[in-house]
């Protein structure tokens, strides 16, 4: 049984770490990497001999601080589709430092994945082991860290998917994919459907429902066009082929951005931190622009700001 004094301590070490993760989302948030990367080093040594691999595989840290430099690498791609799309940028910096990396990816991605420069091996993520050899493993977000970037100097040129467009109706109109919701793990990065009715009535425009999931159930009937597939290669060749994809904070934002799509993306007031605050443009997405809730919940004047940023495009053509 625990004494008074092994709680006590507890609770300042889940204190501790309530603090580093405050000041590091802090820091990110601001653009403040640099100051970010030093919490995250202090972070790391708190990690030190401290086993994880209990947790969930998305909450496990993997990266022990060893240098990456000419060492065999296996990259562990445990959070969502998108995480390994943004992040997947990194591929070309591991060969430049003689890193002989492998992938340890979802297997939907890897078709994608094939396409980028300097990727490397490519294996598909199951629940067991990797099955290779490595010197020094790296969850995939954590790279960001072990390259100690900034929003000037991370990996930022688009397109580094590269895939055929699909065949596009030349009718002179606007085509636009849209998606309104994303996953079940934050409810409030999504838009009820009911709203973007507007972007409907803009002349010229022909939207293209992107919305996988049970999302699609959502779409009343003779809204846009289901242009979308469940298949991520032929989701890219759908995305290569529209104008502009209107998006929330999802995987289709980070595959747009990646193929280097005209994006828009559509986030809450308290949007996730690889958006940073006051910002209508993104260092990780050149081409992609954002539109962000005034206050918490109200999308009614993004919509607003979005239908006329639509009628701009096709005055001004």
């Amino acid at each position: 049984m625990q004494g008074a004094a092994g709680t006590a301590e507890a609770a300042r070490d889940e204190k501790s770490a309530e603090d580093l993760a405050a000041a590091w989302m802090r820091h990110m948030r601001a653009g403040m990497w640099a100051d970010a990367w030093r919490v995250s080093d202090a972070v790391l040594a708190s990690h030190a001999g401290v086993p994880c691999w209990h947790r969930p595989r998305h909450e496990q840290w993997v990266w022990d601080g060893t240098p990456l430099h000419g060492k065999r690498v296996l990259v562990r791609c445990y959070h969502g589709l998108g995480d390994t799309l943004q992040f997947i940028r990194y591929a070309p910096l591991l060969r430049d430092i003689g890193a002989e990396a492998t992938f340890w990816v979802q297997p939907a991605l890897i078709p994608l994945l094939r396409t980028v420069d300097g990727i490397g091996r490519l294996l598909p993520l199951h629940d067991g082991e990797a099955g290779v050899d490595y010197d020094v493993d790296v969850e995939i977000m954590e790279l960001s860290h072990v390259f100690r970037s900034t929003p000037e100097t991370l990996p930022a040129r688009v397109p580094y998917i590269h895939v055929d467009p699909a065949p596009r109706a030349e009718d002179g109109r606007l085509h636009v994919g849209l998606v309104w919701r994303a996953g079940d793990w934050d409810d409030r990065r999504s838009i009820p459907v009911e709203m973007l009715m507007p972007l409907a009535d803009v002349p010229g425009v022909t939207l293209h429902v992107l919305q996988r999931g049970s999302g699609l159930d959502e779409r009343p009937a003779g809204f846009g066009t289901d242009s979308g597939s469940d298949d991520p290669l032929e989701a890219a060749r759908t995305l290569r082929a529209l104008d502009l994809v209107v998006t929330v904070d999802s995987f289709p934002a980070h595959l747009a951005g990646a193929l280097g799509v005209p994006t828009w993306t559509l986030l809450q007031e308290d949007a996730d931190w690889r958006w940073m605050t006051g910002r209508d443009d993104s260092p990780w997405y050149p081409s992609m622009r954002l539109f962000r809730q005034p206050r918490q919940g109200d999308w009614t004047p993004v919509i607003a700001r979005v239908a006329d940023e639509l009628r701009r495009m096709r005055r001004d053509g």
